[in-house]
């Protein structure tokens, strides 16, 4: 239980933090090359931020939350594939589907590649991530609900 608390606390963090990125960024959104070429220092400072925080929740809650919680419910039997565990969570009612998170983990992925020459496809992903990271923490926030019942 201690782990899981902790896990929590940790994913709760970068989900408050990329929730705050998220909002101070609103206006911003949906970026184009053009303005993505001409933010300011800040704007971009809180960029990456966003960048990180969706990085880290999504990294958080696949390699440690997600097991935890599997734990949690005495589900995790001999499951070592991740998409086992993906897929007993999506049955148990944890995430609501295994293909989401999946489109998610390729979402931080994605943001291991920098593309410094292309404004236009630094947008796309920028625009496409910013959609994603409400689901992403409609899923963090789905688990937290979920764990509820076996607390």
């Amino acid at each position: 239980m201690k782990q899981f608390d902790q896990t929590v606390e940790t994913c709760a963090a970068h989900a408050k933090r990329l929730r705050w990125a998220q909002n101070t960024l609103s206006n911003q959104f949906p970026l184009t090359a053009e303005n993505l070429s001409n933010i300011g220092d800040v704007d971009l400072a809180i960029l990456d931020q966003f960048i990180v925080r969706f990085s880290k929740l999504q990294d958080a809650m696949g390699a440690k939350l997600f097991p935890a919680l599997l734990d949690l419910t005495y589900e995790q039997g001999d499951l070592t594939a991740f998409i086992d565990k993906l897929n007993r969570l999506e049955k148990l009612g944890a995430i609501p589907s295994t293909q989401q998170w999946l489109l998610l983990r390729e979402m931080r992925n994605q943001f291991a590649h920098d593309y410094p020459d292309d404004p236009e496809l630094q947008a796309s992903l920028l625009n496409k991530a910013y959609k994603l990271s409400k689901e992403l923490l409609s899923v963090f926030e789905g688990t937290l609900k979920f764990a509820e019942k076996y607390r």
